[in-house]
C-alpha cells in the first residue's frame, strides 16, 4: 500500500496495519537544510516562491521517508493579506499586522474573495509542483505520498486581524463579537468565502485533504464556539466537492468534540491534552482522529519518545480511523534523532 493509499484509507476509517504518520509543521528550524534555506530568504519570500516552498515541503520527506503525507510550506495568515491586511514577525516574537481592523468600514474596505485566486496564485503554482513531484519522482522518499493543504478557521484569521496581530488576552475581538455581532459577523462572512475560495484552488491543484486550523478556538466560551467559530467551518465544509476529507483542528475544544463530528469534517485532530483512545471510542466510528504526541517530547531523548509513542499507539490497538502525529506543530527546539525515533517506532509497529 502506498503512502497516500495508507493515508486516505485512515481517512476513511478503514483497518490498517499500522497508522499513517505526519507531522503538523513538519518543516522548519530543527532541520539544518531548512535554515540553510531561510537564509537566504525570508519567510514571506519563501512562502510565496512556488519553487523554494516546494523544495522546503519535500525537506522532512527526504530526510524522514516513513512519513505518508507532505503538508504545504505556507502561513494561514496569506488570506487576510490576500484580502488587503499583509502580515510581518515582530523582532521581538509574534505576528504584527500591518494595521488593526476597528471599524466597519475597514472590515467592508477588505478586498472581495474573488482577489484570492490572483493574489495566492502562487499557492496553488507550488501545490501542483508538489502534486507532480509526489506523483512522478523516482525517489522513494518522496513518491506517492499524500498532499495537504491547509488554512486558518475564521475565527481563528479574525483574532489577529482584529487584534492586529499575537494577544495575549484576545480582548478586542471577544469585545467585537459581543458588542458588535453585525460588524463580526461581516468580517467572518468575508474571512469564509475567501476560504472557500481558497480551498477550492488548492483541491484544483492537487490537494488529497485539507486542514482547518481553529488553532484560538479554545478561547471562546463553550456556549459562544458555535456562534463564532464553528457555524463557519461549517459553511465552510458545505461549499467543497462533497465527501472531500477535511481534517479540523481546533486547540483546546475539548467539550466541542461532538459538534465538531457532525460539522461535515471527514477528521478531527487532537491535542496532546486529550485520552485519545477514550475520544476514539467516544466519537462517531466515520470519524478518524489524528494525534496526538505531546510536541515537548520531542526535545527528550529518542528512547522517551520511542516509550511514549509505543504508549499511544498501544492505547489504539485494534481502533481503525487512526493518523499518528504531535499534538501541535514540532518545535524549533525538536531533535533530529527524537524524530528519527517516532518515525521508526510507527513505521515498524504493527496492529
Amino acid at each position: 500500500m502506498t503512502s497516500r493509499a495508507r493515508f486516505l484509507a485512515a481517512l476513511a476509517c478503514q483497518p490498517l496495519e499500522r497508522p499513517p504518520l505526519w507531522v503538523m509543521r513538519q518543516a522548519g528550524r530543527y532541520l539544518p537544510e531548512y535554515r540553510a534555506l531561510k537564509a537566504k530568504s525570508s519567510f514571506l519570500e519563501m512562502v510565496k516562491t512556488p519553487a523554494v516552498a516546494t523544495e522546503v515541503t519535500l525537506q522532512p520527506l527526504r530526510r524522514f521517508p516513513g512519513l505518508d503525507a507532505a503538508i504545504l510550506f505556507s502561513d494561514i495568515l496569506v488570506i487576510p493579506e490576500a484580502l488587503g491586511q499583509p502580515y510581518a514577525f515582530r523582532d521581538t516574537g509574534g505576528i504584527a499586522m500591518s494595521y488593526r481592523l476597528e471599524t466597519r468600514a475597514q472590515v467592508d474596505a477588505l478586498n472581495p474573495s474573488e482577489a484570492v485566486t490572483e493574489k495566492l496564485a502562487y499557492v496553488g503554482e507550488a501545490l501542483a509542483l508538489l502534486k507532480k513531484e509526489l506523483t512522478t519522482s523516482a525517489d522513494p522518499a518522496i513518491s506517492h505520498k499524500a498532499l495537504l493543504g491547509f488554512g486558518g478557521s475564521p475565527w481563528t484569521l479574525a483574532t489577529y486581524m482584529v487584534e492586529g496581530g499575537s494577544s495575549d488576552d484576545f480582548e478586542r475581538i471577544k469585545l467585537l463579537f459581543y458588542t458588535d455581532r453585525a460588524t463580526f459577523d461581516a468580517l467572518l462572512e468575508k474571512l469564509t468565502a475567501a476560504l472557500i475560495v481558497y480551498f477550492q484552488m488548492q483541491i484544483r491543484a492537487g490537494a488529497d485533504a485539507i486542514q482547518i486550523f481553529d488553532s484560538w478556538g479554545g478561547i471562546l466560551s463553550g456556549q459562544d464556539y458555535q456562534a463564532a467559530s464553528l457555524r463557519w467551518i461549517r459553511q465552510i465544509v458545505a461549499a467543497l466537492p462533497a465527501g472531500f476529507p477535511i481534517i479540523l483542528y481546533a486547540k483546546g475544544t475539548a467539550t466541542q468534540l461532538t459538534d465538531q463530528a457532525f460539522s461535515g469534517v471527514r477528521a478531527i485532530s487532537l491535542d496532546w491534552t486529550h485520552e485519545l483512545a477514550i475520544t476514539r471510542r467516544n466519537l462517531p466510528d466515520n470519524i478518524a482522529v489524528q494525534g496526538n504526541l505531546d510536541p515537548v517530547l520531542m526535545q527528550t531523548t529518542p528512547e522517551i519518545v520511542a516509550r511514549e509513542t509505543t504508549r499511544l499507539l498501544e492505547s489504539m490497538r485494534g481502533a481503525h480511523g487512526h493518523i499518528f502525529n504531535l499534538g501541535h506543530g514540532i518545535t524549533p527546539a525538536a531533535k533530529i534523532e527524537c524524530m528519527h525515533a517516532l518515525v521508526d517506532t510507527v513505521t515498524t509497529w504493527k496492529n
